[in-house]
């Protein structure tokens, strides 16, 4: 059992596998990502023996790396965090005045939910209760960030889902569209997820960019598919500027950042019997102007073998040869009106930074 305080916790139903509740029925947690270990494993093999070599970004997020981001966060190099916070300060009343209705709120990529809470009391203030849908593959920190909202908003209740952005978002539209047709059945709109409940989508914290151009727009066409008209979007993305002023976000002279990113290797020596010494690699941060991304990779100090017991293979690295591991792409205002439309969005709304290195996008489905 997960304790949240002396008073709450987070209890297993044994009737419904990977399902835990607050026994007020403030807190769900619906773990969907079952296969989790074994996708794990097999992203491994593929990303390790291709050529080039890569490691997917989400697998950067176990406890430790979801603790290091969080570190990262704060650092003063690390500005995305902090104008993105500003930017939502001052302008969160005018966002959830763009939107009718009682809203529930569902955030993508939730993490600690730092910057949640500034639309979160604008939005109880309003309406009185919330319902809060957060979405991330880091269980430990849904875990947390519910335990912190919980105790300071006695009128938001959390169902959280532990799993990929798609797998989320496939269970949460049946959830959805269940709840709304026992709630048409029972003649009560306002019932859990009812038709009357408008639903604003969060993806801050510039997560869209850590996807490739193809995976964005599949996500936003999930989302898209699961919103309605009246519905509204809010991205936050970082905005294309010079390299000279992006790098030190990714490359802090404190090495909080180069923790973060070799602490995915670490993870596989944890969970997949992998024998690297971490000290064979360092960090790296790269900004390709002709993609407009900043890439993370690990490269290779020396000529190596090393053994991935779970895995039975072995994987050899040149000296200097490197692994991708993340990649963070940069925008500007027309390619995110021309992401909108080709997933049936339209841009409402733009906010930025005073010095315009930031930008908060409200898309709205058509």
């Amino acid at each position: 059992m997960t304790k949240l305080s002396r008073n709450h916790s987070i209890a297993k139903v044994s009737a419904i596998p990977n399902l835990r509740y607050h026994p007020s029925q403030r807190f769900v947690l619906r773990r969907l990502d079952s296969g989790h270990a074994a996708d794990f494993a097999a992203d491994v093999r593929r990303g390790l023996s291709a050529s080039p070599k890569f490691l997917l970004s989400k697998y950067l997020y176990d406890e430790l790396g979801s603790r290091l981001f969080a570190a990262i966060c704060a650092l003063p190099e690390y500005y995305l965090a902090r104008v993105e916070s500003e930017i939502l300060a001052a302008h969160a009343g005018e966002i959830l005045g763009l939107l009718e209705g009682p809203l529930r709120l569902l955030e993508l990529g939730s993490g600690d939910a730092e910057k949640t809470p500034l639309l979160i009391e604008g939005l109880l203030a309003r309406q009185g209760q919330l319902r809060y849908l957060p979405i991330d593959i880091s269980e430990s920190a849904v875990e947390a960030s519910g335990e912190k909202l919980l105790l300071a908003y006695p009128g938001l209740s959390i169902t959280a889902f532990v799993a990929d952005y798609q797998e989320a978002l496939q269970a949460l539209s049946r959830l959805i569209a269940g709840a709304a047709g026992a709630a048409g059945a029972a003649g009560a709109a306002g019932a859990a997820g009812g038709s009357a409940e408008r639903t604003l989508a969060l993806f801050l914290g510039t997560t869209l960019g850590n996807l490739e151009p193809d995976e964005q727009h599949a996500l936003l066409g999930a989302l898209r598919r699961l919103l309605r008209p009246g519905d509204g979007l809010l991205l936050g993305v970082d905005l294309k500027k010079p390299a000279s002023l992006l790098l030190p976000a990714y490359d802090d002279p404190l090495g909080v950042t180069a923790a973060f990113n070799l602490n995915l290797l670490v993870r596989i020596h944890r969970e997949l019997g992998g024998e690297f010494d971490v000290r064979r690699f360092r960090h790296l941060a790269l900004y390709d102007p002709e993609r407009g991304r900043i890439e993370m990779r690990l490269e290779s100090r020396v000529a190596q073998t090393v053994p991935i017991r779970d895995l039975g293979m072995e994987v050899a690295f040149a000296a200097g040869e490197t692994v991708h591991t993340e990649s963070s792409y940069r925008f500007d205002p027309d390619q995110l009106a021309e992401l909108a439309r080709a997933t049936g969005f339209a841009l409402w709304r733009s906010w930025t930074d005073a010095e315009g290195r930031f930008g908060v996008f409200l898309f709205t489905p058509f």
